[in-house]
């Protein structure tokens, strides 16, 4: 067993390096050249996402599609993990994520409009979709589907529940002294509550939950900034120059080099935003949209407003505020630059960190359910959620380092099988994108639905 566990580790740490990190950007890449800069219609697609599209098929609004998979991504990434960046890879870190962020809204857009595009309307009505059918549909690969099912049911329990629920657990004993126990308890049933109703129930939760805590923590940063307002001008060209000549962070190592800077920018960029993961698609596929490129537009915004705004507002407060000279780790440098805010500054970090775990728990539950759909059909999907809420109260209570590896290596194997679809079916991508975007077309309905299971 012990073997077992080191090999995983092993496997783990490999995959979650270079060969990752290669794969993904390299994709952000070759879409965003193939796509012509899609960013460059950011400004339509955020007025998209907060348009009804009532009459198309789907499951919910595109907006609570967008807050759900929000809700999934962003996490305790964009406060801990930039930190984390930074005191790796020093300031230039954060433009290296910000800098990804850009890229990889390229692939939030092609994967969502695949799996828009090859969703199925089940026999009652609601719809399926992501990686796994676009691979069984679009590709003819349904082996590739299963892998991914099963890889994404595995890492929805343990890095989308157990981890969350977990760092929720020690961030309310640390500073509220509440027994880890109690919050278990009251963890999953808050988690039942929500993931019993089905999508419309967790939509419905996140779409007012995911603005109001983004809203209160971009607002805790700015208020952070303005209280050393002039000095951002100059953090800003640290960040920047520091991109391309490497300024490592006290007690950092020692002579950081541009390589660590991009190294570790762009690592937590692809972790945060999950652009390629093929998690999101998933709840994309339950939008009302009338064609595949209005859904994509709208959730390609995701990886704008968790990367390319959350992260780097993150980032800059830690610059600006000089806590990154002081020699501090990871969430230490948060906790510090929140600390310039006397007593409300500590009790804001705390509780966007625990909304933001808490979101995360309730965005990958939908994940992990049509997974297991996918793999064994409807029935399956009560059990499923059964097991979820209980591994929430027990991933509050123990400390399980050998699932959370196991978990977040399934995690990482999730990307190969929806990259090689987005590769693969990029001429469908770039087809699609001319009929309804370049030809000005996004009010055409589209008739990709079929019935199926």
């Amino acid at each position: 067993m012990e073997g077992a566990i080191k090999l995983v580790e092993k496997i783990d740490s490999f995959l979650w390096n270079w060969p990752l990190l290669i794969l993904l950007l390299g994709t952000h890449v070759f879409l965003t050249v193939r796509l012509k800069f899609i960013q460059r219609h950011m400004g339509k697609a955020v007025k998209l996402s907060v348009t009804k599209d009532d009459n198309a098929n789907g499951d919910v609004s595109q907006f609570s599609a967008l807050t759900t998979a929000l809700a999934a991504t962003i996490g305790t990434g964009n406060i801990v993990g930039v930190a984390t960046a930074i005191s790796l890879g020093g300031p230039g870190a954060v433009f290296w994520t910000w800098i990804t962020g850009v890229f990889g809204i390229s692939t939030k857009y092609a994967e969502s409009l695949l799996a828009t595009k090859y969703r199925v309307k089940t026999e009652d009505g609601t719809m399926a979709g992501g990686p796994m059918y676009v691979l069984e549909h679009g590709m003819k690969k349904k082996w590739l589907g299963v892998l991914f099912a099963i890889f994404t049911s595995v890492a929805a329990i343990g890095t989308g529940g157990m981890v969350q629920s977990n760092a929720i657990s020690a961030m309310i004993n640390d500073t509220f002294k509440v027994p880890y126990a109690v919050t278990g308890v009251i963890l999953a049933v808050l988690t039942a509550v929500v993931i019993l109703g089905g999508i419309k129930s967790i939509a419905k939760v996140c779409e007012v939950f995911v603005p109001f805590m983004a809203g209160s923590y971009i607002l805790g940063c700015l208020i952070i900034l303005g209280l050393s307002y002039e000095t951002i001008p100059n953090s800003l060209h640290t960040i920047i120059s520091s991109a391309f000549t490497g300024q490592a962070a006290a007690g950092g190592f020692a002579g950081s080099t541009i390589m660590m800077a991009m190294r570790f920018g762009v690592s937590r960029g692809l972790f945060s935003n999950e652009s390629g993961l093929g998690s999101a698609p998933i709840v994309s596929a339950a939008a009302q949209s009338r064609n595949p490129v209005r859904q994509a537009l709208v959730a390609s915004t995701g990886t704008f407003w968790d990367t390319v705004i959350v992260c780097a507002i993150t980032g800059l407060v830690l610059t600006n505020t000089g806590v990154w000279t002081q020699g501090l780790q990871g969430g230490q440098l948060t906790r510090e630059a929140f600390g310039t805010i006397p007593v409300v500054g500590p009790i804001v970090l705390t509780l966007g960190l625990i909304t933001f775990a808490f979101s995360t728990i309730l965005g990958w539950s939908y994940y992990g359910e049509k997974s297991i759909e996918y793999l064994f059909g409807k029935k399956a999907i009560l059990p499923y959620k059964l097991l979820w809420i209980i591994m929430i109260y027990i991933g509050s209570v123990f400390s399980l380092d050998v699932v959370w590896n196991f978990a977040d290596l399934a995690n990482g194997l999730m990307a190969i099988p929806n990259l090689i679809s987005l590769i693969a079916l990029s001429g469908v991508i770039v087809k699609e994108t001319k009929k309804y975007l370049w030809e000005d077309n996004l009010d055409e309905e589209s008739n990709d639905e079929k019935i199926a299971m």
